[in-house]
């Protein structure tokens, strides 16, 4: 191979890496983005859990993520003000820190399954699809039971409240949760993937008619 050669080999090899860490970076955002929409379905059941059979008020679960970086104090007035009778105690500061937090375990987890996802080059039917979310979401359970929130736990501070939050929230209770973010962030990413490919294909330009 001559040097021209050799050069336009290397050019091509650097825009075939270019084009799949575009690609790479696109897919990630869209799983951070379906992660952050499967959080929402997954706290939305947290919290009517909360206020339903658990009958420890409706921000509760909010106030127990946020403990992990704050005092438990709006956690416990929270659950102190349900056995009063005022399931609706809130508490703006660590509502919104909850949230956030939530919000990017959430992206994170939702990012890692969509690059596996497309680490498996195939096409998956819809129940395939919701199978893998699902089997996932129960994944991501026993990784942030066993290493997850103990580490967290450990290192900022959170104590029991958070090393032990399976638990206190109910392990049946935690893993229909964790059940309901895969669902959801498996139904994300289908809709999101099959927009995309009806897009593409209406951008193509169809073959062309001679006169």
């Amino acid at each position: 191979m001559n040097p021209l050669q050799q050069a336009v080999a290397d050019r091509n090899t650097v825009n075939q890496n270019a084009g799949r860490s575009a690609g790479l970076a696109r897919t990630a955002v869209t799983g951070m983005v379906a992660g952050m929409i499967a959080a929402m379905g997954m706290a939305m059941y947290a919290m009517i859990a909360s206020i339903t059979y658990h009958h420890v008020g409706f921000f509760t679960p909010l106030y127990h993520i946020a403990s992990t970086f704050i005092s438990p104090t709006a956690l416990m007035t929270s659950m102190q003000q349900a056995m009063a009778g005022h399931d609706f105690s809130f508490a703006t500061g660590p509502a919104v820190v909850g949230m956030i937090v939530h919000l990017v375990v959430g992206a994170g987890a939702g990012a890692v399954f969509t690059v596996l996802v497309g680490m498996l080059r195939r096409r998956l039917t819809a129940v395939a699809w919701v199978a893998a979310g699902m089997a996932y979401g129960l994944i991501v359970l026993g990784v942030n039971a066993v290493i997850g929130l103990p580490v967290a736990a450990h290192l900022l501070g959170g104590g029991a409240v958070i090393s032990t939050m399976p638990s206190m929230v109910g392990w049946w209770t935690f893993a229909v949760e964790h059940l309901i973010f895969g669902m959801v962030l498996a139904a994300a990413l289908l809709v999101a993937t099959r927009t995309a490919t009806a897009a593409d294909r209406g951008a193509r330009p169809g073959p062309t008619r001679s006169a």
